[in-house]
């Protein structure tokens, strides 16, 4: 109902039948990767984020296209990756074969770049709206694909094959309008020129009439002045009476009978005759007839073309996917991008990963990373590290390979094999909807909840920093929670990448027989925090947050005065929980209901670390408070108050005590 509603809407607005759409084809959810806007915002595919609308997506960096067609099919590709092994591999062969031969690939793009969008040109064309230039677009389009057939001659893959068949030639129609419209016509009809010389012969008599106007006119004086034998005959024109002839009074005697009377001055006397007339007629209603005729002639070729559509439209989707398959091996070509293998299970398997935008706008090389997961073993990488490590950014390249396999691209890797997913989610990055009265932490829980409803077993699933937007307890909770969810539900157990600050999570690997730790590994040297943007095994214990501040800009002081409460809270947690076996009833006075089965001795320890935190930072934060009340009374000099001024500083320091 909604197509034909839009059809409709086409039909009384442009006046046209629009008969070049024959069919509408309707996307089911599982004929292809579903990436739903979420998915596509955080992964960057299409736009960047906060770049100011600088080229940094994923499709500016693979998008070597050369026509308009191409381009929208390529980001079509990107939008619903394939699900169907055979329809990926196909595209993969085709990549394969144009990457291995830079001759023909370079052949291929040099053609295809004089070809215009015949998409949207024919959609012109059937809705009357085409120009004289569509048309010489439309000729030169087409005359590049015998080349284009040349080219794919041997071609190997079975998709270049294909394509090499569906490209038609469309002799007849470039003939038509070869023979029909100029190599060079201007703009627009009206302006004239459009039609070429030997199409028509009406035509062509009425511009031979307007071009050798004066021509003619010397000879029918000269035919004149024979007849009539008076030599100082002319013939003259005026906006008033248009042609005339004109004999002087001594003459006027000897002007022929059928000479019909015009008008008469003091010295002349001015005459027309039937055969003037008649050709003052023609060349007068010349120039009108002449735009007249070209629009009706222009108008017939566009109609005569348009029959063609069907045919042409075969041959703009061939063009249009020769174009994304040879823009994906420029890129494999010069990204360095790999073939990756498709398998029908379930093991993710990147060596060497790379993320694809990344690698392309940092000065320093790119760092690659190794990811392994499958569903059983490693299902649930939870993976630790420092601030600005690198863990977002290996969340992303995984998911950024596995879609661009699908779409029928290489990847960014030294090797990679992989199965077919069903969908990717992301839960990544803090944004809110304060609009709908969402905050944060609402848009991240209602995000979150959406893929605990709906992924798979097939699914890719990205959580980057569960449970940050509320109480340190209820986002431990929450993310425990979830992370768990994914790892045991048989209908959601979905490969998942979870990223998080929270290191009590680790603990999960040693409860959960498919979780694994992962860190991003970092390094102190001369004071100062080194990056390596590593995941390795093993779980990370620190974050480095106020280093990130001090890249960041932070005021010395500040930072400063951060390095000294984090060593209080550090020390006082040291000195509260020395024991290394602290017993369960200290967690339960802590606030954590202890449990004594095994099966929860993982999550009694997540509790407990995160309550003897909770407890450290509480009584380490007063005792901060205080000893900042202390500092101020050893920095004053009682001796020199006076009782008046000693009494308002006690009053003062007594509001600060906490």
């Amino acid at each position: 109902m909604a197509a034909a509603a839009c059809l409709r809407y086409t039909q009384e607005t442009q006046r046209a039948p629009a008969t070049h759409i024959s069919d509408i084809a309707y996307f089911e959810p599982q004929d292809h990767l579903v990436l739903d806007s979420i998915t596509v915002r955080n992964l960057e595919l299409i736009e960047a984020l906060g770049q100011g609308g600088s080229a940094r997506s994923l499709l500016d960096v693979i998008d070597e296209t050369v026509t308009g067609m191409g381009a929208r099919l390529l980001r079509s590709w990107l939008l619903r990756p394939s699900v169907h092994r055979a329809e990926v591999e196909a595209r993969h062969g085709g990549v394969a074969e144009l990457h291995a031969s830079h001759m023909k690939r370079d052949g291929l793009r040099t053609s295809l770049k004089d070809v215009a969008d015949l998409e949207r040109l024919v959609g012109r064309l059937n809705l009357g709206s085409a120009t004289p230039r569509d048309l010489l677009a439309l000729r030169v389009s087409l005359d590049r694909v015998p080349k284009l057939r040349e080219l794919l001659a041997n071609a190997e893959s079975s998709l270049l094959q294909v394509l090499n068949e569906s490209m038609d030639e469309l002799a007849d129609v470039r003939a038509l309008i070869a023979s029909a419209i100029e190599d060079d016509p201007p703009a627009k009809v009206v302006d004239g020129g459009v039609i070429r010389s030997g199409y028509s012969a009406e035509l062509d008599e009425l511009r031979s009439l307007s071009r050798d106007a004066k021509q003619t006119i010397a000879a029918l004086e000269a035919e004149e002045r024979a007849r009539t034998g008076i030599g100082t005959l002319r013939i003259r024109y005026n906006n008033v009476f248009g042609y005339f002839i004109e004999v002087s009074k001594a003459n006027s005697a000897r002007v022929p009978a059928d000479y019909e009377r015009r008008q008469t001055l003091a010295n002349a006397e001015r005459f027309t005759t039937t055969a003037l007339k008649e050709w003052e007629s023609k060349v007068l209603g010349a120039e009108e007839r002449i735009l007249q005729l070209e629009s009706e002639l222009f108008s017939l070729v566009c109609r005569q073309v348009s029959t063609e559509t069907s045919r042409i439209q075969a041959t703009a989707r061939a063009l249009a996917c020769l174009d994304a398959v040879a823009s994906l091996a420029e890129t494999a070509v010069r990204r360095r991008y790999v073939r990756p293998k498709m398998h029908d299970g379930d093991e993710i398997e990147i060596v060497s990963g790379r993320h694809s935008v990344i690698e392309v706008f940092i000065e320093e090389p790119f760092v690659p990373n190794s990811v392994y997961l499958n569903n059983s073993t490693d299902r649930l990488l939870i993976i630790t590290g420092p601030n600005m490590g690198g863990k977002s950014t290996v969340l992303r390249q995984t998911a950024l390979v596995c879609i661009l396999a699908q779409m029928g691209s290489f990847v960014p890797a030294e090797s990679a094999r992989l199965p077919l997913l069903d969908r990717v989610w992301t839960r990544v990055g803090a944004s809110d909807d304060l609009a709908r009265g969402r905050s944060t932490f609402m848009v991240e829980m209602t995000e979150t909840a959406a893929i605990l409803h709906n992924a798979t077993p097939r699914s890719l699933v990205l959580l980057d920093e569960i449970g940050r937007g509320t109480a340190t307890f209820d986002g431990l909770s929450i993310a425990w929670a979830v992370a768990e969810y994914l790892h045991d539900s048989p209908e959601h157990c979905a490969k998942t990448l979870f990223a998080t600050h929270y290191h009590e999570l680790t603990e999960l690997a040693e409860r959960l027989p498919g979780a694994q730790n992962y860190q991003i590994t970092a390094t102190e040297r001369e004071g100062e925090v080194v990056f390596l943007h590593r995941l390795e095994r093993g779980s990370a214990s620190k974050s480095y947050g106020i280093e990130v501040a001090r890249l960041a800009g932070m005021p010395p002081a500040a930072l400063t005065r951060a390095r000294e409460v984090l060593r209080r809270l550090e020390r006082y947690e040291l000195d509260v929980f020395a024991e290394e076996g602290e017993p369960k009833e200290r967690a339960i006075a802590a606030g954590v209901a202890a449990n004594s089965s095994a099966e929860d001795d993982a999550l009694t320890r997540a509790a407990t670390s995160a309550a003897r935190r909770r407890i450290a930072a509480q009584s380490s934060l007063f005792d901060l408070a205080n000893q900042k009340i202390v500092d101020e009374l050893r920095a004053t000099k009682v001796e020199e108050m006076t009782a008046e001024e000693a009494k308002e500083l006690l009053a003062e320091l007594r509001k600060k005590v906490m």
